[in-house]
């Protein structure tokens, strides 16, 4: 079977079977290509079966199995490279266009969208709890606080892993080689690392740990580098132990690639960045609320406000309070009224689902991803808007001297952390003026959802025109 165009053999497979429109879905496990036919009847069985590479022809289950053997992965790849079996991204047509900028945007986007409903629901959940316990409707150190909590604040914990699955179907990677890769970056034994006192090493090169859970870059780059290390693999291996060995040899370089480089990768960027903005914050304090309102959301996408966290930590148990925190309220809640202003603008039923928890999780939980993610971010001028709002509105909190004296989401609920240190009124004028910006802004000037196929008047047919004589 080495010999065998697999190419060929899968473009073969799809017209035997009646066609792409006639394959409802496609997936294939070790051996077997399995198909979900639409109609069965259109299936050319003899003519599948002595296609070369195909062993057999099975039909159980309800699918139509095609035994090819140890190479199916390869027959399967070749299929999704020109339909649109193993996901609605499989199929090239749907790669993201444009600049670098677009093509980034689109591709986080598609990567997200599949967990939206989700994500929106456990943002909304987390909203919920959050006014429970500041009302004192729920001890927050109650058991029942604390299942109600890990059931909301699973998928931003575990979100890696979700992302995983998402982005293999994106990147035609194995997706739960994938997930195993995921899971290995939010193993608690990892996450423990990531605060070690001791000096983390792998086979004595020197790693710098970060946490990964809730992380969303460094598992879409590991997906994306496992699906050129599987192609690799599938090209120099035997047929005989290529299904066991490929992932065994992916998760044994994937997982201390990641540590190795992404990890130190962020994490520096990271220092860099939250050393400079708090240098900036002892000569300039407007200029580094204006950094950080504006830009902690952009530092939230690509996991750089971990390097935030500690120094905040740090503020808190020396000082008391931490005047990073202070811009961050109009920097969430800019981003969320952006949302809003999206749910009353836009055409789109769809969109306006999403937009109307989304808004209402990131304003009462400071939970802002499903609202970046599954709206702003999308449609690109709100999320720039939100950003803009976030710069002014944190310039005057900082300005202030606000800070927040406990470690708290920054949201509408959080705000009673910020009201010892600082000047409160600044702090709730900037986060209005934040809120107001992002707001107006989209409102009047964000993109709308046209509606699609709307009905035009009819209009008199024009007289026909008379031949040209040269």
């Amino acid at each position: 079977m080495g010999t065998v165009n697999y190419a060929d053999l899968a473009h073969q497979i799809v017209d035997k079977v009646g066609g792409e429109a006639n394959i409802a879905t496609g997936t294939h496990c070790a051996t077997r290509l399995r198909l979900t036919l639409k109609d069965t009847g259109k299936a050319d069985t003899a003519a599948v079966q002595k296609l070369p590479g195909v062993i057999t022809v099975m039909q159980a289950g309800g699918q139509y199995q095609i035994v090819i053997g140890n190479n199916v992965p390869k027959v399967y790849e070749e299929l999704t490279r020109f339909t649109r079996i193993g996901g609605d991204d499989a199929a090239p047509a749907d790669a993201p266009k444009g600049n670098l900028l677009n093509r980034f945007i689109q591709l986080i986007s598609a990567i997200i969208q599949p967990i939206l409903w989700p994500l929106a629901g456990a943002g909304l959940f987390k909203a919920f709890l959050s006014l429970s316990t500041n009302l004192h409707w729920l001890d927050a150190k109650s058991t029942t606080y604390t299942i109600l909590n890990a059931s909301a604040d699973a998928i931003f914990y575990f979100l890696p892993i979700f992302l995983a699955l998402t982005a293999a179907k994106r990147f035609r990677a194995n997706h739960m080689t994938a997930m195993a890769i995921a899971g290995a970056l939010v193993y608690p034994a990892i996450v423990a690392l990531a605060s070690a006192t001791t000096p983390v090493t792998f086979f004595g090169l020197p790693v710098v740990m970060m946490s990964y859970t809730s992380s969303v870059i460094p598992i879409i780059i590991a997906v994306w580098l496992q699906g050129y290390v599987e192609r690799f693999l599938g090209r120099i291996l035997p047929d005989s132990i290529r299904n066991f060995t490929t992932p065994l040899l992916t998760l044994a370089v994937m997982v201390p690639l990641i540590l190795l480089t992404v990890g130190p990768l962020t994490t520096y960027a990271a220092e860099g960045i939250s050393g400079g903005v708090n240098a900036i914050f002892h000569f300039a304090p407007w200029l580094g609320g204006a950094i950080m309102g504006g830009f902690w959301q952009v530092f939230v996408l690509f996991g750089l406000h971990w390097g935030f966290v500690p120094i905040m930590m740090n503020d808190l148990a020396v000082h008391g309070y931490t005047l990073l925190g202070g811009p961050l309220v109009a920097a969430v809640l800019a981003q969320a009224a952006a949302t809003l202003a999206v749910f009353i603008r836009t055409r789109s039923a769809k969109r306006r689902e999403v937009a109307g928890p989304a808004a209402l999780s990131g304003m009462l939980a400071g939970v802002t991803e499903p609202a970046i993610y599954g709206v702003n971010l999308p449609l690109k001028l709100p999320f720039y808007f939100g950003i803009a709002g976030g710069a002014v509105g944190g310039a005057i909190a900082a300005a202030g001297g606000s800070a927040n004296n406990a470690f708290v989401f920054p949201s509408l609920l959080g705000l009673p952390a910020y009201m010892a240190v600082g000047n409160f009124t600044l702090q709730l004028i900037g986060s209005g003026l934040a809120v107001a910006i992002a707001f107006l802004l989209t409102l009047f000037f964000g993109p709308v959802r046209r509606r699609t196929s709307r009905p035009r008047s009819p209009r008199r047919a024009a007289p026909p025109s008379r031949p040209t004589v040269t």
